[in-house]
């Protein structure tokens, strides 16, 4: 196939209807631009874009594309407002905690631009429902955090010939991209095999610089207007990728794989093809916070000798931590940089029991017996034992 970048592949969207005057002076800076006119913009106003979460890179995307006038706006998001969200996702703000992040986000967007119609599906995406969801849009944008979706997302995407601008976000670094299968490279081409699952921490478990979300966010309504009004030159066939640390911008080209086989159905289980098996399907020896207060309390008397090891983070241990706990985060223990002692009992923590369950899982693949987890992490630690701790 030819390189995708060599030339444009159209606009994606027929003109709508014709602006009224209360739209012609709120659109009047697109329509000067020669490249958009006032055709491109009655292409804006017909467009059908969904967006995948109303998170970090949602809440930029959403906004610049509410404000750009695109018709009709759908939200995937299931999730709700938490305080820790505030430091990155501007969509949402301190009245809107507790509320369900997509009705926050078309509150935000009803103040920047009462035109646009915002369509909520708030449902968690999966094999099941992809595809009738995203039938009825032109373009999908997806900010999410995990591979398993990503891969959902493609597949769904490249099934029904829909372009996918994908954006990702870890620590100072961001990656974004637009796939199209048909037309230019897939997520898949980029990425044949999902890494080990444990091996990339999600922006929870390794932080995210909070500017980072408007920076990559915006590149992505930026592809997303591009396709839709046919100008400029989009990201198919082109990963761009920012150091936010030194503030540099690099480009690496990609082109489809003659070996990627696209599948023509959705998995049953991205997950699963992930790597990451629901803790349901395996039974591990947990611990709850009173019990592990007790236990504490016991090896302070001297009655009791184990290690509590912390699988999180550095910096969440900084936020809170439990007393006596000893860190050793997941990736590294993983990875084989830290070998935790077999002649020891073992218990393990992380945020919520996530993270320690998978390094439990692990530990007793490689011939651990003596090793348990917190159930519900230092979460369920703080909430029934110390509540006076802060949490994250």
């Amino acid at each position: 196939m030819q390189d995708a970048t060599a030339g444009r592949p159209g606009p994606l969207v027929e003109p709508g209807p014709e602006l009224d005057p209360d739209e012609l002076k709120r659109y009047s800076r697109h329509i000067i631009i020669p490249e958009v006119g006032m055709a491109g913009q009655r292409r804006l106003k017909n467009a059908r874009v969904l967006v995948i979460g109303a998170g970090g890179l949602g809440s930029p995307a959403l906004l610049y594309l509410a404000a750009a006038g695109v018709g009709t706006i759908g939200i995937v998001e299931d999730d709700t407002v938490e305080v820790s969200n505030l430091q990155r996702q501007v969509i949402h703000g301190m009245s809107n905690l507790g509320q369900a992040k997509g009705e926050s986000a078309r509150e935000s967007m009803a103040e920047v631009n009462p035109f646009t119609d915002v369509v909520l599906h708030p449902v968690h995406l999966d094999s099941g429902n992809a595809l009738g969801i995203f039938a009825d849009y032109d373009l999908i944008l997806d900010g999410t955090d995990n591979f398993a979706t990503r891969y959902l997302v493609n597949d769904a995407a490249a099934i029904l010939g829909k372009p996918y601008i994908w954006g990702s976000i870890l620590r100072f670094d961001g990656q974004v991209s637009v796939f199209w299968n048909g037309h230019g490279p897939t997520y898949r081409d980029l990425y044949p095999e999902a890494p080990p699952a444990g091996t990339v921490p999600s922006c929870a478990e390794g932080g995210v610089f909070g500017v980072l979300c408007a920076q990559i966010g915006s590149v992505m309504a930026g592809e997303a207007i591009k396709l839709i009004t046919g100008v400029g030159v989009p990201l198919l066939g082109r990963v761009l990728i920012l150091d936010a640390l030194a503030m540099t911008w690099r480009e690496i080209r990609l082109r489809p794989d003659p070996q990627t086989v696209q599948p023509d159905a959705l998995l049953a289980d991205y997950p699963a093809f992930c790597g990451v098996s629901p803790a349901a399907e395996r039974q591990l020896p947990a611990i709850d916070a009173p019990a592990l207060r007790r236990m504490l309390a016991e090896r302070e008397a001297g009655g009791r000798d184990f290690l509590l090891i912390d699988v999180r983070e550095a910096g969440e241990a900084e936020i809170v931590r439990i007393e006596g706990a000893e860190l050793a985060p997941r990736g590294q223990v993983l990875g084989g940089d830290i070998e935790l002692p077999r002649d020891r009992e073992l218990v393990l923590h992380c945020k919520s029991g996530g993270r320690s369950g998978e390094v439990l899982g692990y530990l007793l693949d490689h011939g651990y017996r003596d090793v348990r987890h917190l159930d519900g992490g230092i979460a369920a630690w703080v909430e029934q034992v110390e509540p006076g701790k802060p949490m994250y």
